[in-house]
């Protein structure tokens, strides 16, 4: 590592793996049971607590910590562990806490985007390509499915499931869990609609788009998707939703009533 790759204030244990190249910022803090992979670079006043296992090409700006320990009473000491893919980008301040259960750690996947101040708490599993703007909070044990997006100041309730492909809204209150490739806002938030511009930028349109159309009025109506046709999506939704649920899933907007 060159003098241009550590700054001279930064603390970096002995025990700590990091890859040839790895950047590390002023002042910042990196301990003991933690690996940083290749092209990854950890940004000023930042904080990889012990028992982090962070991927390569990872951007970790100023002041995010990383595996501190849950915020959960029942947390006793026991060694649990943060596990983060590759290619995400950690704004300033992002929290990222280690699981409660030694065997399941907090993952967060490759390719997300969590933006300042958000919060990844215990045990939470977070999928590939999701975004968590400004300031979204995940309580303990919350699952985020792939490609999904969490607006601005949005709350999610423990051990609620978010499908992949869901647009949650900005200031928004999630209770229950969330289907996939939908929109929900609001506190608490409901489902609205389908997400349809996620859906046609992952290339889902046509006849795999129309089933999904068929599939979220059949559930909005209070029935279950059984439907001839057979989609990639329709699949994960019918294998989602046999999932038992701790929370339920939320309920649906009200259809406007002409007037």
């Amino acid at each position: 590592m060159t003098e241009h790759q550590r700054h001279p204030t930064a603390i970096i244990a002995s025990g700590a793996e990091l890859a040839d190249d790895v950047e590390v910022g002023p002042y910042a803090v990196i301990e003991d049971q933690v690996s940083i992979g290749a092209g990854s670079s950890i940004g000023p006043h930042a904080v990889i607590h012990s028992h982090a296992r962070i991927g390569a090409r990872n951007r970790v700006h100023a002041h995010v910590v990383i595996a501190d320990t849950p915020q959960d009473y029942a947390y006793s000491g026991e060694e649990t562990w943060v596990e983060i893919g590759d290619d995400n980008i950690f704004r300033e301040c992002v929290t990222v806490h280690r699981s409660t259960d030694v065997d399941l750690p907090t993952r967060v996947g490759s390719r997300c985007f969590l933006m300042a101040y958000s919060h990844v708490a215990h045990g939470c599993q977070v999928g590939d390509a999701v975004i968590m703007t400004n300031a979204a909070g995940l309580a303990g044990h919350v699952e985020v499915g792939a490609g999904t997006i969490i607006g601005g100041g949005a709350a999610i309730h423990q051990f609620c499931r978010i499908g992949p492909g869901v647009m949650v809204g900005g200031l928004s209150g999630v209770r229950k869990d969330i289907l996939p490739y939908t929109m929900a806002e609001g506190v608490p938030a409901l489902h609205y609609r389908l997400n349809s511009v996620g859906l046609k930028r992952a290339g889902v349109n046509g006849p795999r788009y129309r089933v999904l159309e068929q599939a979220f009025r059949a559930l909005r109506a209070g029935s279950k998707p059984d439907l001839e046709e057979d989609t990639p999506e329709l699949q994960l939704l019918k294998e989602w939703l046999e999932v038992k649920s701790k929370r339920g899933v939320a309920g649906f907007v009200r259809p406007r009533t002409s007037r």
